[in-house]
């Protein structure tokens, strides 16, 4: 699979983006995410592919573009849907499954079925889980950084105090992650990016 360059991403992201706000801020936000997987895949033992990791980081929330309205406004109560739309966008632009499923796959600790039934979330009744570790690794670095007003950087124990609304499983599931991929520095992301923590 040919995967697109940075500079590639960065066009894409230019292509999508209604407005120089919405892209500076989901821009920027999947910067931090590459720059922290890419931090954590450095210090992991595991063999992951680092352009599939890169890739899949700076484009899994592309779709969050999509949630801008003609005046420019956020849709906030349609937030839920910004995977299965970067997953869509993707596919527009002929990526492979593979690539799209970082958009589809990030949210949350994974979405299945029975929590979009149980939630009644507006989502085609799916699975979306990162299985591969590439997946997994990504929507783990996801976790600590959000697009918030102003943006901030999360610790672990901030975003597990935030999945326990959804249950027992989301934050075994973020601590699993956190067993396997260790623990991120945002010390020196922080200070780059200017963002406090939360």
């Amino acid at each position: 699979m040919t995967l697109p360059t940075v500079a590639e991403i960065r066009v894409l992201h230019e292509k999508y983006a209604p407005s120089q706000q919405a892209f500076d801020l989901v821009y920027t936000h999947c910067e931090i995410v590459c720059r922290i997987a890419e931090q954590l895949m450095a210090r992991s033992a595991h063999r992951l592919d680092a352009e599939l990791v890169r890739a899949g980081a700076l484009l899994h929330d592309i779709g969050v573009y999509r949630l801008y309205d003609r005046a420019g406004r956020f849709l906030q109560g349609q937030y839920i849907r910004h995977g299965v739309l970067g997953h869509e966008i993707l596919g527009r632009e002929g990526f492979p499954e593979r690539l799209r499923r970082f958009c589809s796959c990030h949210t949350g600790m994974g979405l299945t079925r029975h929590d979009i039934r149980k939630q009644k979330l507006p989502l085609p009744e799916a699975d979306y889980l990162a299985v591969s570790p590439e997946e997994q690794l990504v929507m783990y670095a996801d976790k600590f950084h959000t697009k918030t007003t102003p943006p901030k950087f999360l610790s672990s124990g901030d975003y597990a105090a935030h999945v326990r609304r959804f249950g027992k499983e989301k934050v075994d599931a973020f601590h699993a992650l956190r067993a396997r991929f260790g623990e991120p520095d945002l010390a020196p992301l922080a200070a780059r990016y200017g963002h406090a923590p939360a």
